[in-house]
């Protein structure tokens, strides 16, 4: 055993600082993520009329009660179509996220058409591409509740519709693999959505609402001349009937989620999946309610990362990997949720032999097949003639080249700054993480703000120098501020993860069950027995 013992001092002025910072924060994430069921809620008398259920409660029908649900991507789209902080409405008119379905882990996707009749915007084709990744690389069967009016013409982009058909693409991979994918017809999926459920295996359609159609009756007028009647040409009742295009045909919308409920129940996807590795463990010593004042919400403010493990790692219990060498770089053998994971974490900038310490310890996870874990809170690798001298870049290579080539599960958290090529050794986006997360104090950038002001500063001054000419101090501070304010309206965790640059922010009292819930994932994927084939089904 080697229970950790805190330093932090809960009754301590720094600690209720701390605190009110997190909570606050935490408090306009819980506001940002209600505008959009708010907004969609706006729509539930028309949704009555049409004796539909609002999205959101699609959703929570379709879902097994009292199991947890991970929300993906709930801020995608905040401050990119709209840029107006008070404004802007997070989602991109997609619910998603991973949940049981009559006892099966699974992929959830639901178009939120209370919200502009559910259209797509940019952002709403990243999160469908993310969660079509997920789903295929832990091979979660992938359930599509969709009423969708398509994308969002007036905004029309020709590499949206490019990038586009690798939506139907991932399906047809999903299909061959062996990963089921199911769609409900709630209402209309047309143009390209039509082949959302063309593309999936198995379909409900909703008597009367649903409909699938290549071209709705306008656009079918528009081109052709034909006037045609809606139901006839893509309506659930006529694709039940004589397209084939829907397998079961559902009375409503509660129906058709008792339907999908069933059918999911049928995939018999649980029969032969091998248990988890799971061992006897123990809650961690400290309450992760403690995690809301234990780390500075500003990233220059100093702390130990190993009090965050204390309250996230079973029993409070890891061993610390080398903790003399290398110091400002924390690696730590530990379990969570009785599964093994190695974690790195920062005490500060990293070093040669921070470096070349977190290189080893990688590959050792790799050796062992333990899940890797990082907890960013970095502001990049050591700069300056010393470190330079000492291999600072051949030896941050190395640790770059284990995070890009380790086989285990990675999963990243921004728990602080993640800075530079800091970033990049810590798992960042572009490392394929297999999840990441952010808590709502992280701020992520290529650097600080003020630091990209002086530097911008410093070479304008060694340019002046060069040509003898005298600076206007003035229009210099006016360019440090301009360039600071750019740099750090972009590093905050709600700007990134509306450009779907994590999965989602989280409350940092919620590390653990979201850890423990990924590692689950990824672990029951790559145990899964899959039968796949070579073309996908083909509906008949």
């Amino acid at each position: 055993m080697a229970v950790f013992k805190s330093g932090v001092s809960v009754s301590s002025d720094a600690f209720s600082k701390n605190r009110q910072d997190m909570l606050s924060l935490i408090a306009d994430l819980r506001d940002l993520e209600a505008r959009g069921p708010a907004l969609s809620a706006k729509r539930n008398e028309t949704f009555a009329k049409r004796g539909q259920i609002n999205p959101h409660d699609r959703v929570a029908r379709l879902l097994d009660p009292g199991m947890p649900f991970l929300q993906l991507h709930a801020l995608a789209n905040y401050l990119s179509e709209d840029i107006n902080p008070a404004t802007s409405v997070p989602g991109a008119s997609i619910i998603c996220g991973i949940g049981f379905v009559n006892g099966v882990r699974a992929m959830i996707w639901a178009d939120d058409s209370g919200i502009r009749a559910g259209s797509l915007v940019e952002a709403s084709l990243d999160v469908i591409l993310s969660l079509q990744e997920i789903a295929k690389r832990q091979n979660l069967p992938l359930i599509h509740l969709v009423e969708s009016a398509g994308a969002n013409l007036m905004g029309y982009k020709v590499e949206f519709f490019v990038n586009g058909g690798a939506m139907f693409r991932n399906l047809a991979q999903m299909s061959a693999a062996g990963v089921p994918t199911l769609a409900v017809l709630h209402g209309p999926s047309t143009a390209g959505g039509a082949y959302m459920p063309g593309m999936s295996d198995y379909v409900i359609g909703v008597k009367e609402n649903g409909l699938a159609a290549l071209a709705g009756a306008a656009l079918l007028h528009a081109a052709t001349g034909e006037q045609a009647d809606e139901r006839q040409l893509g309506g659930t009742e006529m694709h039940a009937s004589q397209s084939g295009l829907v397998e079961y045909l559902a009375d409503d919308d509660a129906h058709a989620l008792s339907l999908a409920r069933d059918v999911v129940g049928r995939f018999n996807w649980n029969t032969s999946q091998p248990p988890l590795p799971r061992q006897p463990f123990v809650p961690p010593v400290y309450d992760a309610e403690e995690l809301a004042g234990v780390v500075p919400v500003d990233h220059r403010s100093p702390y130990d990362v190993r009090e965050v493990l204390a309250r996230v790692v079973d029993g409070s219990d890891f061993e610390d990997f080398k903790p003399r060498y290398g110091a400002s770089l924390v690696c730590a053998q530990a379990s969570i949720m009785g599964l093994g994971v190695g974690i790195i974490g920062n005490n500060g900038p990293i070093d040669p032999a921070g470096a070349t310490k977190a290189a080893q310890f990688i590959q050792l996870c790799d050796q062992a097949g333990l899940p890797l874990v990082f907890l960013n809170n970095i502001t990049g690798y050591m700069v300056g003639t010393e470190y330079e001298q000492a291999g600072m870049i051949k030896h941050g290579a190395k640790m770059i080249q284990a995070v890009t080539n380790a086989r285990v599960p990675k999963i990243a958290m921004y728990i602080g700054a993640s800075f530079g090529a800091g970033n990049y050794g810590m798992c960042g986006y572009a490392y394929d993480p297999d999840f990441l997360f952010s808590w709502p104090n992280a701020a992520i950038g290529v650097m600080g703000g003020e630091q990209a002001a002086k530097t911008m500063s410093t070479v304008a001054r060694a340019g002046a120098m060069r040509k003898g000419a005298d600076l206007d101090e003035g229009r210099l501070k006016a360019q440090e501020d301009a360039i600071t304010a750019h740099f750090t309206s972009q590093e905050s965790a709600f700007y990134g993860s509306g450009r779907c640059l994590d999965h989602g922010v989280i409350d940092p009292r919620d590390t653990r069950k979201v850890l423990g819930f990924a590692l689950e994932t990824v672990l029951e994927g790559r145990a899964r027995q899959l039968y796949p084939n070579s073309f996908g089904v083909a509906r008949m």
